[in-house]
């Protein structure tokens, strides 16, 4: 979660520079109607049966809003666990109840997607806005810390959580004095088999600073077969788990600064509590 709301990389500035639109850059473009439609839409592909078993534990571990909601992050650039978790969601609070997303610039950079994905709740992962959705809008935002280490990171590490030592998401938390909900995730990491993350490779071809990404993976995926780079995939039949963890409270209300230390103790507690929570999906068995 960057810090300004500049947007990094430069092909995802190229592309906001190009379409110009604002679109997430704030809460007030969710429209109900359109996640309504959008649910009407995947609904069928979740759920006992259908092609993503769906299967959600712990709600009665969410507050009321607002609350930040962290988790680990798998399936890759398809981004399969949003979509499971998201369905989860609104059948269980409704639409009355939004789901902010803090997403990846290149999530929002062309005014399509923009327009699509911010109508639905997507916001730009920077402090700033997720300030805005917790503090002054008082919703839920829902936070993926690893990005693409985490989405991408190797199918023996499945059980693994990788933040990559991003702990930017608990600055806002206690600036905002919400409690973080932890939330882990098991299914959508074997829809597809991630040999490498490539980060090495990405390092060289310096896409940090061309598009903000860590990784150039390395998968086996359908419809390429054996692929290297972050292409979207069509997952392959499985079932979703999802288990809510205890809320991790601020520890004195809102902090306007608070110090690194806290920061990073905070971190720690939330990291340990999303391993723990995917330590006991693992023990219980399969996704398939």
């Amino acid at each position: 979660m960057t810090a300004s709301g500049r947007v990094e990389g430069r092909i995802a500035r190229w592309f906001n520079r190009e379409q110009g639109e604002a679109w997430g850059t704030s809460p007030g473009d969710f429209d109900a109607e359109a996640v309504r439609h959008t649910l009407a839409q995947i609904r069928r592909l979740f759920g006992k049966g259908r092609y993503f078993g769906l299967q959600l534990t712990g709600w009665r571990h969410v507050p009321e809003a607002p609350a930040m909601i962290v988790s680990n992050h798998s399936g890759g650039t398809t981004i399969p666990d949003i979509w499971g978790f998201g369905v989860g969601w609104y059948r269980h609070f409704g639409v009355q109840r939004p789901l902010h997303l803090a997403a990846h610039d290149f999530i929002l950079a062309t005014a399509a997607t923009r327009r699509f994905f911010g109508r639905r709740g997507a916001v730009r992962g920077n402090r700033q806005v997720a300030y805005e959705v917790l503090h002054d809008w008082r919703r839920d935002l829902m936070v993926m810390p690893g990005g693409d280490l985490d989405t991408w990171r190797p199918f023996t590490e499945r059980y693994k959580v990788c933040f990559g030592g991003r702990i930017g998401y608990a600055r806002v938390a206690l600036r905002a004095g919400v409690p973080i909900v932890p939330v882990a995730h098991a299914g959508a990491h074997e829809t597809l088999i991630v040999l490498s993350d490539g980060q090495r490779l990405a390092r060289a071809l310096h896409l940090r600073d061309l598009a903000r990404a860590h990784i150039w993976p390395v998968h086996l995926s359908l419809p390429w077969g054996l692929a290297v780079g972050p292409w979207p995939h069509i997952p392959i039949p499985t079932r979703f788990r999802y288990r809510i963890g205890k809320p991790i409270l601020p520890p004195d209300g809102p902090i306007s600064d608070p110090p690194e230390y806290l920061v990073r103790q905070h971190d720690a507690q939330v990291r340990a509590a999303v391993q723990q929570l995917l330590d006991e999906l693992r023990a219980a068995g399969p996704s398939r």
